[in-house]
């Protein structure tokens, strides 16, 4: 029922404000750019979303600690990582539009444009041939050689440029590729130039540049300056894991697409120490588990791709990303990136101390190698909610559900008298009171039930319990499956165990440990 994803987009944004999921900041100003509050039900999800990644990152390895660093860390920290000399995106303005815009963004989605174009054909095809081999199609129609030709070329122009840090080249390839700014339709470009992202503050009463801190733009450096602290705190063996929910902080200049790209977010992460060598292994093994873990909740394989980096990044020797089909494309959901020893070494070279491990098997001490696995929290929730929102026709209406997992929901219950009088919401507080001490749950008396079973639907509560005339007589009560509409009657004394079986977060941990 929905038009296209450009609409599908738009009607999300509208109903994670209006069903308080998310809030522009600091709205009553007129807002700050990028920057968003999470509301009732928001941060209820969020907070459902994390708790399910640190059940499965933390909890069910027993080589896996957690950690929760400070966000303002030493400013040599980020001297020694790369950020303050390397931590920028290449941004070009549009001289007309007055918008700025990153460079390889542009490049990268008109090569999508052109895989998009051969698609087009190869379906057009199938329609016209029967016991059509796409294989063959691909590999011998003209068009879509050229197309592939085309396509291919300006891609190794652009790895080229990205490795060489070639800017002219990529503003070049922009203007060969008549590549239109999609406000002003012209291509009247500037010069690409660098913009680093990191926020700067003030350390302590004075403001000269010895003070300068910065607000961390990862999570990651926390960890890595923790190393020694937590693998003897902890007695952990290589190989092993350290894991932080935490927020970081970007000045991104082309901050756009609702929360995915903000100044403020929040990441997840886990970086796991292994021997030299033996990374690569680790690589593979964590790429496999991390697309285990958005599978189990039930999202299909055809919104969730592997994209291995056309440039690495300066401390990787091998990365890959996890991308998501949002209603604007595939995009970057999580990373998943071999570090090497990159790290420790440049923070055993910058403090003086050696941050090395002593291998009682090899009876040797090293650097440990990292694979890291990195996701966003903030569009791990836009994932949810674009994946989740639904319309479908009822009868003569639309109904607007949110198909959300049923362990990520907000709420997992709602308990709803039938009218608010006859001793019926008395029963159903009874109810919710004994459901509260295991479940988020609602209560609500005002409007309809049929309204009531609507609105349930468009916060993505997936059960809810209604308390009638039967129930004072009998001690049952009706239960509600959100996605199917379909009603059962139970027994009181049943509800809290058959809420628990259908909402129960260990019975998605438990496939993942299958």
């Amino acid at each position: 029922m929905i038009a296209n994803d450009a609409e599908k987009f738009k009607k999300v944004i509208s109903h994670a404000k209006e069903y308080g999921y998310i809030f522009q900041s600091s709205e009553i100003y007129d807002g700050l750019s990028a920057v968003y509050d999470y509301g009732p039900y928001g941060a209820l999800l969020k907070n459902n979303i994390k708790e399910y990644w640190w059940k499965a990152m933390v909890q069910m390895h027993e080589n896996i600690v957690g950690l929760d660093s400070a966000i303002l860390m030493h400013p040599t920290t980020w001297k020694a990582s790369g950020h303050v000399d390397a931590f920028s995106d290449p941004l070009i303005d549009n001289k007309d539009s007055k918008k700025r815009y990153r460079a390889d963004v542009l490049i990268e989605e008109f090569l999508a444009k052109q895989d998009e174009k051969i698609d087009k054909e190869v379906e057009k095809a199938k329609k016209r041939f029967e016991n059509f081999d796409e294989t063959m199609f691909r590999t011998t129609n003209g068009r879509v050689l050229e197309i592939a030709a085309k396509r291919e070329a300006v891609h190794t122009r652009f790895v080229k440029a990205l490795n060489d840090n070639n800017l002219d080249e990529l503003k070049q390839i922009i203007i060969d590729c008549e590549i239109v700014d999609p406000i002003s339709g012209t291509r009247n470009w500037t010069d690409v130039r660098q913009f680093n992202l990191m926020f700067s503050t003030s350390f302590g009463a004075a403001s000269d540049s010895s003070d300068v801190v910065y607000l961390r733009p990862e999570t990651a450096q926390g960890i890595f300056v923790n190393f020694l602290n937590v693998q003897k705190t902890t007695r952990q063996k290589i190989p092993f894991g350290i894991a932080q929910i935490g927020k970081a902080f970007r000045n991104e200049i082309v901050a756009r697409q609702f929360i995915f790209r903000m100044r403020e977010f929040e990441q997840m992460e886990m970086q796991f120490f292994v021997r030299p060598g033996e990374e690569m292994n680790y690589y593979n093994y964590w790429k496999k588990t991390r697309m285990l873990w958005h599978r189990a909740l039930g999202t299909d394989a055809s919104m969730l791709q592997f994209h291995d980096h056309d440039k690495v990044a300066h401390y990787a020797n091998a990365a890959v990303d996890i991308e998501f089909k949002f209603p604007f494309g595939f995009k970057e959901l999580e990373g998943i990136h071999s570090r090497t020893n990159f790290d420790l070494s440049r923070h055993t070279e910058f403090s003086g101390k050696k941050l090395q491990y002593f291998d009682p098997e090899l009876n040797e001490n090293y650097i440990p190698y990292v694979v890291e696995t990195s996701i966003g929290c903030d569009r791990m929730f836009l994932a949810m909610m674009c994946n989740a929102y639904d319309e479908e026709g009822v009868g003569e209406e639309t109904r607007v559900v949110l198909r959300l997992p049923a362990i990520l929901a907000p709420i997992k219950v709602a308990v709803l008298p039938l009218i608010k009088k006859d001793g019926l919401p008395e029963k159903a507080m009874e109810i919710f009171n004994t459901l509260k001490f295991n479940h988020q749950c609602y209560y609500e008396e005002k409007d309809s039930i049929g309204k009531r079973y609507r609105r349930m639907d468009a916060i993505g509560t997936p059960y809810c319990i209604t308390v009638d005339h039967q129930t004072l007589e009998d001690n049952t009560v009706t239960i509600r499956e959100r996605d199917s509409m379909q009603q059962e009657r139970i027994a009181i004394a049943d509800v809290l165990q058959i809420v628990n079986a259908k909402v129960d977060i260990n019975t998605v941990l438990k496939q993942l440990a299958d």
